[in-house]
């Protein structure tokens, strides 16, 4: 199923699936315990763009916290649940706006039933995922190893043992660390699947290799119609999976809105602190309202002509710099000014 086509999912108050805009997620890595803390990094999250949020509920004491945590956020929790099924009823119980469950660790079918039950009451989504980190033995052995049909085979049987309890308000998730594996078996499991598909690179890695990895991984998947929630995983700042998932869906076409800041990469010609003032120019955009595209150039003989195609842009000289609109030159300011000129042009934005 195309995103289109999947079946459209209540989160709380976000719809996903059936053609509704793709959601980006974050996970919380504070102590779900600390409602405080919880809390407080949620709500930075929600200011960078994210849409749905998870939490890690290792214990009791992190399920009872969800109400807690609620009170102060505005987007939906989900509940990440492993091992201990009376968790994922306790989350559920203390407002989880839906639950993350693998049913393979969560034990025998009287137990995973106890969930679905708990969730159908509350009316609660359930994320039905699958890692390849805990592909059942039963299917390495079957497909010689952990493979793409064995990580959509796992999925499609954890749904249909979720379908037979008599529940069908799901999303599904395949993840895996290998890229190519990953996308594979979300093209796989796409054909035969009606449920929203949450997509991610698993175990992605730091800032760069996870940033990279994630990009191809989510644009190879993305690009094919397929997906209608993301995680950018990263082993860093929750918010940074924010930043790259809003660039990534903004790169394919798939979300529109907010500054647009591309820049040169740099060259002997460049006579300013390029690389400082591009990473101002996008800190400083971050909570302006705009559709508009910014250059960012590193001098004055390339500048106006790379800077054509962006509304508005700023290139550096020897000391000073050029303030350009729809590629033309329209003044010559300090290299010290170029960062508060843009500013002042762009909160005095008029179309």
């Amino acid at each position: 199923m195309y995103r289109d086509e999947t079946r459209k999912v209540r989160i709380g108050d976000v719809t996903i699936g059936g053609g509704s805009p793709i959601a980006i997620q974050s996970m919380t890595n504070t102590k779900t315990e600390d409602a405080e803390a919880t809390a407080e990094q949620i709500l930075a999250l929600e200011k960078a763009g994210c849409e749905i949020i998870r939490c890690a509920v290792p214990t009791m004491e992190a399920a009872q916290a969800i109400g807690r945590i609620k009170e102060r956020i505005h987007i939906p929790l989900v509940a990440d649940i492993h091992f201990d099924y009376r968790l994922a009823i306790a989350a559920i119980e203390n407002g989880a706006d839906k639950i993350r469950i693998n049913p393979g660790n969560i034990g025998d079918a009287d137990r995973v039933q106890a969930v679905v039950d708990k969730a159908k009451e509350r009316q609660i989504p359930i994320r039905v995922g699958v890692n390849s980190g805990s592909l059942e033995k039963s299917l390495v052995e079957r497909y010689g190893g952990v493979t793409a049909e064995g990580l959509a085979q796992s999925a499609m049987d954890k749904v249909h043992m979720i379908e037979n309890m008599g529940y069908d308000n799901l999303v599904v998730s395949i993840k895996s660390s290998d890229v190519m594996m990953c996308v594979k078996a979300h093209e796989m499991i796409a054909r035969e699947c009606p449920y929203p598909l949450h997509v991610g690179i698993t175990e992605a890695g730091t800032l760069l290799a996870g940033n990279i990895k994630s990009s191809i991984g989510l644009g190879l998947i993305l690009s094919q119609g397929i997906g209608d929630t993301i995680r950018v995983s990263l082993t860093g700042a929750p918010v940074e999976e924010i930043r790259s998932g809003k660039i990534i869906l903004k790169t394919l076409g798939l979300r529109q809105g907010g500054i647009e800041v591309v820049s040169c990469p740099t060259c002997g010609r460049t006579k300013i602190d390029l690389i400082g003032l591009a990473n101002q120019v996008e800190d400083m955009v971050e909570d302006i309202p705009l559709n508009i595209k910014v250059a960012v150039m590193g001098c004055v003989v390339n500048g106006p002509g790379e800077a054509k195609e962006a509304d508005i842009g700023i290139a550096g000289g020897i000391g000073e710099g050029l303030l350009i609109k729809k590629g033309e030159v329209v003044k010559k300011v300090k290299e010290d000014q170029l960062l508060e000129t843009l500013r002042q042009e762009l909160l005095n934005w008029n179309e």
